[in-house]
């Protein structure tokens, strides 16, 4: 299958990662404020193998989470995409979908609408049955992304992320889903 690089959004550019986003990528993971619903914050090192495995992604599956930019400004102003769920859970294998916008860039609606605009190719070009989201039961601000963009909640796929250790503050996770038909649901109705 030919990669998908490139998508378009009403406001955005989805697109491949370029050199020059480091430096607003690792500035933005290594903000307190964006990170606080993963483990830890990312150093420039650390943001630059983060795009490395991205890239990587990208090449074995062709699709990805994707570099987003403002049509306005040009602005990089974080990611949106799809990935395989990469740890053993009660939900995989699993196709994902996340986010990570900088702050500045917070509240305008640009998670959803890249979201919307990455279930479409989930669905309508890859084909895939089901999608699903996840995050620390503590994040509401992405659990509202996810209900925005027709998901559902399922309860008992809550899990504890295996990746972090017993007891930790984020270590409880949400599961959410949504599969074909309710995407296209929510699209007419």
């Amino acid at each position: 299958m030919k990669p998908i690089l490139e998508l378009e959004s009403a406001r955005l550019l989805m697109r491949p990662w370029r050199d020059e986003d480091l430096p607003e990528f690792a500035a933005m993971s290594a903000d307190p404020q964006v990170m606080r619903y993963f483990p830890a914050l990312l150093s420039r090192l650390e943001s630059a193998a983060l795009i490395g495995r991205i890239r990587g992604h990208f090449n074995e599956y062709g699709f990805g989470l994707w570099a987003l930019e403002r049509k306005d400004t040009g602005a990089f102003i974080g990611f949106t995409g799809l990935a395989n769920v990469s740890f053993d859970a009660p939900f995989t294998p699993a196709v994902e979908i996340g986010w990570r916008l900088a702050r500045r860039h917070w509240g305008l609606g640009f998670a959803s609408e890249a979201a919307w605009t990455s279930l479409r190719v989930a669905f309508g070009q890859l084909n895939l049955d089901e999608v699903v989201s996840f995050t620390a039961q503590c994040n509401l601000p992405s659990e509202k992304v996810m209900q925005a963009i027709g998901m559902q909640r399922d309860p008992w796929g809550d899990f504890d992320h295996p990746r972090l250790p017993r007891g930790h503050e984020l270590e409880r996770q949400v599961l959410y889903r949504i599969n074909r038909d309710q995407w296209r649901e929510t699209l007419h109705g």
